[in-house]
């Protein structure tokens, strides 16, 4: 049973834009998944949080984000999105990502990695016509390094103070995929 339009569809998983309706499930999923989550990841945890963070996401080109649904009960297994889009001779996007706490370790975001990956490496009309997918992984996040390093992205290097993340500037390593690279798995 499919609850949703997706935009692309897999064996377990599928991706959906955002929606403001979704903001209950996915804030008390944002909620039970804290000890996952941090100190690594800050997704809105209330409905007044979710409604700007849903709507940057959905609104204009420099975003496109997606839920992660379970097929079959339609249930919200976490998020994948890229922000930073540019567009011209770079046409490229950063990579944001996570799993809800009851979906972890069950191979669900590996899944939907792959179908965002397809989607945003697709011919623009088709998907988003991108040519190049940037992570920033904080060298000690081990779970997401071998997620963006088993979905085929190399490392090519460490920037020092990247991004500020829970108070402090954190170090991030700089992990990409290409089109050709993804084609070519």
């Amino acid at each position: 049973m499919t609850f949703s339009i997706h935009v692309r569809e897999g064996d377990r998983v599928g991706l959906r834009p955002y929606r403001l309706a979704d903001g209950p499930e996915f804030t008390a999923r944002v909620r039970e998944s804290r000890d996952l989550h941090r100190p690594w990841l800050f997704p809105p945890a209330t409905v007044e949080e979710y409604e700007p963070y849903a709507t940057r996401l959905t609104e204009g080109d420099a975003r496109a984000g997606f839920l992660v649904c379970e097929l079959g009960t339609g249930a919200l297994a976490g998020f994948v999105n890229v922000n930073n889009i540019v567009r011209g001779a770079f046409q490229c996007g950063a990579l944001g990502y996570g799993a809800f706490a009851h979906a972890a370790g069950r191979g669900l975001l590996r899944e939907a990695l792959g179908l965002l990956l397809d989607h945003a490496f697709a011919p623009a009309g088709e998907g988003l016509g991108l040519h190049r997918l940037e992570a920033n992984v904080q060298p000690a996040n081990a779970a997401s390094i071998a997620l963006v390093r088993g979905a085929g992205f190399r490392l090519e290097g460490l920037s020092p103070d990247f991004l500020h993340v829970d108070g402090a500037w954190r170090d991030h390593e700089r992990w990409a995929v290409t089109a050709g690279m993804w084609r070519t798995r």
